[in-house]
Order: structure tokens, then sequence, then C-alpha cells
């Protein structure tokens, strides 16, 4: 993890070295010689960071270097604070002298050049550089023998578990063996994906050593693969069981010394006319069935291959063959008592849950989230424990047990696996969402920016920071490490709460970030990031806070301005401020001093305008002003030239009403800023709407106060931004038409429509989204039969319609085939809805709110075979008595919502 640091360091100081030549005059010898050691640094720490098997001299090294890495960083951070300082004096300038106590250029550059010199002597402290950087590696790999040899055993163990000692498999085993004797003679790949300890393995053991499967087959392997396989090692493996398990052969002795060429033809001569089943457990690499696919031609004799992954992209996988694919699910919350129970009250009267212990016990069954490792691993420690008391302090201390206690000790090391297989960049994109509270939905958006505040994401030419933080956040999902979660039609991510607690108790190690959360006391902050989650107490002014990067705040209602005043003569490299629903009425006047500034997130709070020096902050990336009482930015907002993401709203959150946001003014040459990617919402006025069209690079656009008389010039903006993404249009009062009929052809690329205000028709360039995922219009008040326009576009996951009919009747007749929410709000003349068969075939969530004259529940309600949420409010008498028992429509609501009560 330390490794990552060091990379970027060296990037940020080859960034310097190219523009900053004039500046770093009188260091530049130090900034080259410490270059060098960083790439030497930074080679030791990836071959330590290879290795789980540090020995305490080698764990207290790597620490060291890591520390060395940090100092290098604050040096480097506070000479570009110095350089900044320089260019533009002034009052910051004399606030910078008083805070780190430099009175003029030169003795800055004599202290940093002493500061290298100081560092450079602590990396050479020892002589011999080669033996520096390579101590205790001995050319190991990155388990040991005994890790290895460990985990074959554990995963083999699992096809001997007993039917009882399990929870929830049936259902999932019938479908795995269902696929693998289907009536097919063709090759069939079958993958069970999901994250470290929910149950891959036994699932597959379960499916493998079941009697019919087993007589269903000539021969079957089973396999453990391991991040760090040897093809030739797993195809012997193979050989030795396929011949074992039907014949008992004697194996040729100098099989060990064959070619993996010999290895693939004597398993295709054996496997030539039979029909067999491989299990590949444990898979972390694709290129593995790259390696061992032509061994296992497709005869069509009826063969299968399962495998068991973590990662999303291996088992989606095209593997030339049909392929099935089981996303392996967590335990429901009966399922997980009843597994958790079996042990934890094995030896109690009924081996059932004493009263006392009850709530207790509930609270540790809801942490494990269904993970059946979990839940097994756990109810074990508590078997042994008899008290209130006892069972409580493993609660609030499950962080130590995880790290500590032996029997935990199975449920840190697999997700660990996860975690050391990622790369160094990933690892810290990992360890940051640690930052966030239990359970918190994450926004995608959100973390992909603190990503790039914080300089985790690397530069790739042609391609936006946006855009490789994105994948960054998508391979986190493949891989199992985050949960990603759909919420009005808008991405988050969430950690399961063990991995949580493993990601913190590993950012506490490595010095990444903490969280304070009130329940201890705090002296000194020892680590770069900072997390308050704590409303009870007075938040304190701690030691150490100089070093931070990032402060975020959560439910922290003591947060006093006054108490910011005190932290933030000390925030001078901080680089992210995240103060989102924090209850102030006035913007910290000290924020505009933070120079290293990247994001400042003052979105929900009660703040009502900016200061004009806001444009002090030249490095700001990242503005949130969403939901906040400012009416227009201050004319320095543009001469933040750094600025991507740009979000500014009134929302007035009620749904029933017309104007449900309000934007803000901004000064019409902020089409200046031409780093600009998010622009939302921004109230037009006098001739913005023309001169947005320069702002081509924009992928997020917001736009209220739209005119009917702006349609010509917002028509040649819009067809002027190729890179669109997400478009949002909102008139002032309900009677405004929103005139977009101009547009020749929309933004390509864009995923999200929202349009509020009166359409005239259905725009004719509706048809030609092809790409769009989201669509809500609001206050529209179509009179168009709106279906047949929409119901072909290929993507079109979610559909919200705010009183944007004025029907009687809606007939869904085809199409819709992605579609999953559909939400119907304030439709008054709406009284039927009818929905063909196989329409709609993925639809997942139904509502209807305000549909005073909806009769009943749509004709072809039947059909909808996928639907697992229907939510209504505010309908008609009829509509609720078709439905309950007597009703005309009770049986087809019954089938499909049979446990609904009403």
């Amino acid at each position: 993890m330390a490794s990552a640091a060091t990379d970027l360091l060296i990037a940020k100081i080859v960034g310097i070295l190219e523009n900053e030549a004039s500046s770093i005059a009188g260091v530049r010898d130090q900034v080259d010689e410490i270059t060098q050691e960083l790439e030497s640094m930074k080679a030791f720490l990836e071959d330590a960071e290879c290795n789980t098997s540090h020995t305490k001299a080698e764990d207290a090294w790597v620490a060291r270097v890591r520390d060395l890495a940090f100092d290098i960083e604050d040096i480097i951070d506070e000479f570009m604070y110095r350089i900044y300082e320089q260019k533009i004096g002034g009052r910051f300038g004399r606030w910078f002298h008083q805070t780190i106590q430099i009175p003029n250029n030169l003795w800055c550059r004599h202290q940093i050049a002493s500061k290298l010199r100081k560092i450079t002597r602590a990396i050479q402290a020892i002589p011999e550089r080669n033996q520096r950087y390579a101590t205790g590696s001995g050319g190991r790999t990155s388990t040991s023998h005994h890790d290895v040899r460990k985990w074959l055993q554990k995963s083999e163990s699992s096809l001997l578990i007993k039917e009882d000692e399990l929870v929830g498999i049936e259902s999932k085993k019938k479908l795995l063996i269902g696929w693998l004797m289907k009536e097919e003679h063709s090759q069939i790949v079958v993958s069970v994906v999901g994250m470290g300890g929910s149950g891959k393995t036994t699932l597959v053991a379960k499916t493998f050593t079941d009697e019919i499967v087993k007589r269903h087959f000539d021969c079957c392997a089973w396999i453990t693969v391991s991040q760090t396989f040897v093809i030739e090692d797993l195809l012997t493996k193979l050989i030795k069981e396929f011949y074992e398990a039907k014949e008992g052969s004697n194996i040729l002795a100098d099989m060990n010394a064959m070619s993996c060429r010999e290895l693939q033809e004597m398993l295709i001569n054996y496997l030539v006319s039979k029909r067999y089943l491989l299990v590949l457990d444990d898979v972390w690499d694709i290129t593995l069935w790259e390696q061992i696919r032509l061994a296992f031609p497709d005869r069509r004799s009826g063969s299968r291959i399962m495998l068991t992954t973590r990662n999303e992209d291996i088992a989606s996988c095209s593997f030339g063959v049909e392929s099935h694919v089981y996303r392996i699910q967590p335990l429901q919350e009966n399922q997980a008592w009843d597994l958790f129970s079996k042990k934890a009250f094995s030896t109690y009267q009924n081996k059932s849950c004493p009263p006392e212990l009850e709530t207790l016990a509930w609270k540790l069954v809801k942490k494990c989230k269904g993970l059946p490792l979990a839940l097994v691993a756990l109810s074990g420690l508590m078997s042994s424990k008899k008290s209130a008391n006892q069972w409580s302090r493993v609660y609030n201390n499950l962080n130590w047990h995880l790290s500590n206690n032996p029997l935990l000790e199975d449920v840190k090391s697999i997700m660990l696996l996860s975690f050391n297989d990622l790369p160094y960049r990933l690892k810290h994109c990992f360890l940051y969402c640690s930052l966030f509270p239990e359970d918190y939905l994450i926004s995608n958006t959100k973390l992909t920016r603190l990503w790039i505040a914080e300089g985790f994401v690397e530069h790739v030419k042609g391609v936006t920071p946006e855009e490789i933080a994105d994948g960054y956040l998508t391979e986190l999902i493949f891989r199992s490490m985050l949960q990603e979660v759909y919420k009005q039609g808008r991405r988050f991510c969430k950690m399961h709460d063990l991995m949580l607690e493993l990601a913190l108790s590993t950012s506490e190690k490595e010095k990444f970030c903490s969280v304070y959360d009130g329940r201890e006391s705090m002296e000194e902050i020892g680590v770069r990031r900072l997390s308050i989650q704590t409303t009870e107490g007075e938040t304190r002014v701690w030691t150490g806070i100089s070093q931070l990067r990032s402060l975020l705040l959560f439910d922290s209602g003591t947060f006093s301005l006054s108490l910011f005043k005190t932290f933030s003569s000390r925030f001078k490299l901080l680089r992210v401020l995240d103060l989102e629903r924090v209850p102030i009425y006035k913007c910290p006047d000290e924020v505009v001093y933070l120079f290293n500034l990247r994001y400042l997130n003052l979105r929900g709070t009660q703040i009502k305008e900016l200061p004009e020096s806001i444009g002090r902050l030249r490095n700001l990336q990242t503005l949130d002003l969403w939901d906040t009482k400012i009416e227009a930015l201050p004319r320095g907002i543009v001469k933040l030239q750094n600025l991507r993401h740009l979000l500014m709203s009134r929302e007035s959150g009620d749904p029933n009403i017309f104007r449900v946001f309000g934007g803000m003014k901004t000064p019409l040459n902020i089409s200046k800023l031409k780093k600009l990617q998010v622009l939302a919402m921004i109230e037009s006025e006098g001739n913005f709407i023309e001169l947005v069209k320069e702002m081509t690079q924009l992928t997020d656009l917001g736009i209220t106060n739209v005119k009917g008389r702006d349609e010509r010039d917002l028509c040649i903006s819009l067809q002027e931004m190729k890179l669109l993404t997400i478009l949002g249009l909102y008139v002032t009062n309900e009677e405004e038409f929103l005139r977009v009929d101009a547009l020749s052809s929309p933004p390509p690329q864009l995923l999200r429509l929202v349009l509020s205000g009166k359409l005239e028709s259905v725009p004719r360039w509706f048809c030609s989204l092809h790409s769009l995922t989201y669509l809500s219009l609001h206050w529209t008040r179509l009179e168009d039969d709106l279906p047949p326009h929409i119901e072909a576009l290929p993507n079109l996951q979610w559909l919200r319609l705010n009183n944007a009919c004025a029907v009687e009747e809606l007939c869904f007749s085809r199409g819709f085939v992605k579609l999953t929410h559909l939400e119907l709000f304030n439709i008054p003349l709406l009284e039927k809805i009818t929905i063909e068969r196989g329409v709609m075939p993925n639809l997942q969530l139904l509502r209807f709110y305000r549909c005073t004259e909806l009769k009943t529940i749509p004709v072809g309600f039947e059909y909808l075979t996928q639907l697992e949420t229907f939510y209504f409010n505010c309908t008609s008498e009829e509509f609720y008595e078709s439905i309950v028992e007597g009703g005309v429509n009770h049986s087809k609501f019954r089938q499909r919502f049979p446990n609904m009560r009403m």
C-alpha cells in the first residue's frame, strides 16, 4: 500500500521539475536525489507488498520507508505552497508567513533544501542500497508455502461439509444442477461469483458431490487455483484427479518432467470420448482459461466446467461456449439467524438464544450482512461467551477481534486475499471508502471526485480523470470489494460491514486514515485523512492535524465556525474538505486560504453566500453547493481555472409542486472555465444560453429559468455538446412552455434526461436517444400518447412521469426491454394502464402516487414476472378495493405479492 504513496510522489516531483524549473533553482540537486531514492523506495515497497509473511524487522522497515515518503510529500506540498505565495503576495502571503514562519523566499529554499538533505541521509543510513531495499525478500512469492497449503486445504474441506450444517443452499444447488444436466451436448461453463466468504465454494462443493451429478459424468475433477498458480502444477493435478476418480490408475512416474504441451496432450487423449465435469475453484485471473482451454476442447459430449471467482469480469467472460453466471446473494436475515444460532447456542437449553442476549445476537448477525463465513466464524467465537457483558464487548470491539482473535482469522484472511490482489492504486481508492460511516450509500460520482482530488487517479493521455476513476470504481465492484446500489436512477456503492472493519484496521496501521466517533479520546492525529462521525461531545483541536489531506464531517452537530478558525491555520496541506449537512450558516472565511484544496463540499448547509475571494482557491476541482441557500455566485468564481465540477441548486423537495429545482446565478463569463465538466444547476439570464455553446467540454449540464424564446440558441448549443451525458432543462412556472423541437439531433452519449416544463408535443428526437438510461418528465402535461415514442429505446432503465401526461389511459404495447423502474406521479386524469404480454420483461419496481382516478392495477399485471416492489399511495378507493380480498384483481395481486400486508 505504501508504494502507491511513493509512486504518486515521484509523479509530483517530476511535475515540479518540468513546470517549476525557475522556482526550484535553489533545491534542484536535492529534488533530483530524492527522486532517485523514491524510485528505489518504490521498488522495495512493491516487493514488500507482495510478501504477506514479513518478519517484525521487515514490518518496521516498511513502516519507516512509508513515513519517510510521507515526510517528502509534506515538504513538496509545502514548497508548492510557497511558490504560489510568492506569485500572488498580498494578504494571503502575510497569512502564509504567519502560519509556517517563513520570512523570505531565500530562507524558504534553504529550509526546504535542508529538510530534503536530512531525509536523504535517513534513507541512506543503511550502507548498501541493494541490501537496504531487498531486505529479507529471498525470492519468496506472494504467499508462503504454508499459506498456500492452508487455503488449498480450506477449499477442499468444503467437499466434506454436512448438509445439516448449511442454510439456504437447496434452491441454489437445484439451479446449478439444472445447468449441469441440461440436455445440451455442447460444452457449458457455469460461473459462481461473489465476495470472499459468501459461500461460493461450499455451494459448488455440495453440487459437485451430489450423487445425481456424479452418476451423470464419466469423470470429475476439482482443483483450487489460488492467486499464484503454476500452469504445469495445475495440469498435473488435473490428470491425477481425473485418473484416480474413475480408474484408480497409477500415474506415470515421470509426469513431473513433462512440458505444458505434453500435459495438455495427455489430458486431451484421456478425455477425448468422456463426458467430464471440471471445477476450477477460486479463479483470480482470466488468463487461466486461456492457458488450459486447449486441454478441454468441445467434443459435444455434454461436458461441463464450473468455476468460482470473486471477479465479475471473469465470471462474465466470453468463454467461446454457452455460459451461465450465478451471482451468489447474501443470506436473508432469517437464514442468517438460523446459521448463526446453530453454533452460537448449541450448548444452551433447547439450543436457542436466551432472551437477555437476543438484541446483541441480532446486532452481530446484522453486522455479518448475510455472509456465511462471517456468520460461522462469529458464532463459533460467541459460543463461549455466556454473559451479555461479554457479548457487548465483542460487538463494540469487532475491529480488534478481526485482527487479533484466532477464531476470526479465516474471515480476515479471506478478505485480505481480495485486498492484497488489488493493484496499488485501487488499494488507496478502496481504503478511502472506509472514511464513510457504516451502511452509508456513497455516491459514485462523489467518490470518484474525491479520488481525483487526492491524486489517486493516474494521468492517461486522451482520457479524462473522471473516466479513469470510474474505471477504478467499476473494477472494485466487479472484484466484489464494493457493493453497487441504484437509488432514484443514480449509482451508489457501499462497503460490507466486515470489509469496512478490515479497511479501517488496515488504514490505521498504514497511517492512511482514521475515524473519530467520540467513543474514545484522541490526543493526536497520526494519519493523513480523518473522518469525524459524532454528534456527542465537542470536537476538539488535536495535534498532528497539519499533515491532513482530507477532512470529512458526518453528523457533527457540534462543529463550530470558531473551531474551524482554530483548525484552518494548520490545514495548509488540506486537499479535501467535506462539510456536507454540517449546521453552519456562513462559509468560513479561512477556507479561501487553503491553497491545496481540490474538493470543497458545502452541500446541504445553510450558507447564503460565498466570499468574493473564493477565487484564491486556484487548485479547486470540485465545488458542491447543492441544496444550499446561495442565490448567486461571486465574480471571483471565474478565477477557478482548474474547476471541473460545479454543483448548485436550491431544492424545495416537494414533488407535488411545480418548481422542484432552483438554480444559482453566475457571472456570464463562467464559460471561460474550460476545464469545467459539470455545471448544474445554473440559472439562465442575459445571453447565457447563447454563450454556453462555447462549453463543448461539458458532460453534465442543468439549466433553470429556460424561456420559450431561448429555443433556437438552446438547441444550437446542445448540438455542439457531443460529450454531454446528463441534461436537465427547467422552466420557471407551470404555464411556461419548454421548447426543444429545434434540436435536430441530441447529444449522442446522453444517459440521463430531465425535462421540467410544458411540452406542446413529444420531441421528435426522443426516438434517437439510444444511450439513454433515465428519463424524467416533470409537469410536461403531454396530450400525446407517450409510450410509442420511447418504447424502442434500447437502454432505458428508469422512467419517471410526474404530471407528465394529460391522458386517461396509458398503453404499453411493446418494447421497454431493459426498463426496471416505472414511476407515475400526479397524473390526475389517468384511469387505466395496460401492459401487454412481453412488454417490460425486466420491470422490478412499479410506483403510483397521486393518480387519484386510477381504478385498478394495470391490465397485464400478471405478466410482470420480475416485479419485486410495488408502491401505491393516494389512489382512488376503487383501486384499493380491487386488490383486497374479494376484489376483482385480488388473485392477480396475491399471485405476485403473496406476503404483502394490506
